[in-house]
């Protein structure tokens, strides 16, 4: 079992708003992936990448970001 003594969650489901990348503010600098709880955040193309189905909308990536990059739409 590759995940074992993990279980996965499907979080997504929980957010009333859920986080979109503008790709003409990113820079993908990483930082908002450093301060996601869930780590549903990746990049190195250029551009961050978030997976909805674990996002559950905290808003940290948010919040963190340097070049206000991260709108947040409702759901």
């Amino acid at each position: 079992m590759a995940n074992e003594g993990m279980y996965i969650v499907d979080t997504g489901s929980w957010r009333a708003f859920r986080p979109v990348v503008n790709a003409e503010n990113c820079v993908d600098c990483g930082i908002c992936a450093m301060y996601c709880p869930v780590n549903c955040i990746s990049g190195g193309e250029g551009l961050a990448v978030i997976d909805l189905t674990y996002c559950k909308g905290c808003g940290l990536c948010r919040v963190e970001c340097p070049k206000d990059a991260i709108d947040w739409v409702e759901e």
